[in-house]
């Protein structure tokens, strides 16, 4: 299952628990697949200008390559999520290697940080009828999101166009901290704040914008 804006009534029914938007009416940026070399800085600094904080879901390979980049992401005061270790579709991979995937990505953060990790994002937005059943034996909730900006087909007009007709005053928002999206990613996020402040919408902390659940 995999959705670009809001979902059908029904599949937020049936996954209730998982967060499709904001708990606070404020917008909340997430950032998956990092960290890279290319995008995190970018990314990092962009968002330390205005003073957003943001959910950044981490690759568990890309971690053990980027450590000081995690680093520099908890020590900005920005939350990290689990992306799986290995970014596997969920769909593709049994219940067994699907709980190796998020385990082993929730091992590494805790014994090279000390971080528990709290929040699940699965990748490509792929989800079976299981992942409710294994994220809540873990104690882990799944956010998944109403705006995806398909920012990494680095084409700053496709950006442009999910945010002007499909931003909301709680939406959570899908950027990439990726080589795909370099290229484009400060301008995105820019105009991203510019477009929520025309609109009086406001940005919140990731951990009061998802506390509801």
């Amino acid at each position: 299952m995999k959705y670009k804006y809001s979902p059908p009534f029904i599949i937020k029914q049936i996954f209730n628990d998982f967060y499709w938007n904001t708990s606070n009416n404020k917008i909340l940026l997430t950032f998956d697949d990092g960290p890279t070399e290319e995008a995190t800085e970018i990314i990092l600094t962009t968002l330390s200008k205005f003073g957003i904080k943001a959910a950044f879901f981490c690759v568990g390979n890309n971690v053990e390559k980027n450590q000081s980049l995690v680093k520099e992401i908890l020590n900005e005061n920005h939350l990290i999520g689990n992306h799986t270790f290995n970014h596997k579709r969920l769909t593709r991979i049994s219940n067994s290697e699907a709980i190796e995937e998020i385990d082993s990505f929730n091992n590494l953060m805790k014994n090279s940080f000390d971080y528990e990790m709290r929040y699940f994002r699965p990748p490509y937005g792929r989800f079976t009828i299981s992942t409710q059943g294994i994220l809540k034996e873990k104690n882990m909730k799944c956010v998944m999101w109403s705006l995806l900006t398909e920012d990494y087909k680095n084409n700053f007009e496709t950006v442009k166009f999910a945010v002007k007709n499909y931003l909301k005053k709680n939406s959570i928002i899908v950027l990439h901290d990726s080589i795909k999206s370099k290229d484009i990613i400060r301008d995105s996020i820019n105009l991203i704040i510019d477009e929520a402040l025309s609109n009086g919408f406001t940005f919140g902390e990731p951990e009061k914008c998802l506390n509801n659940n």
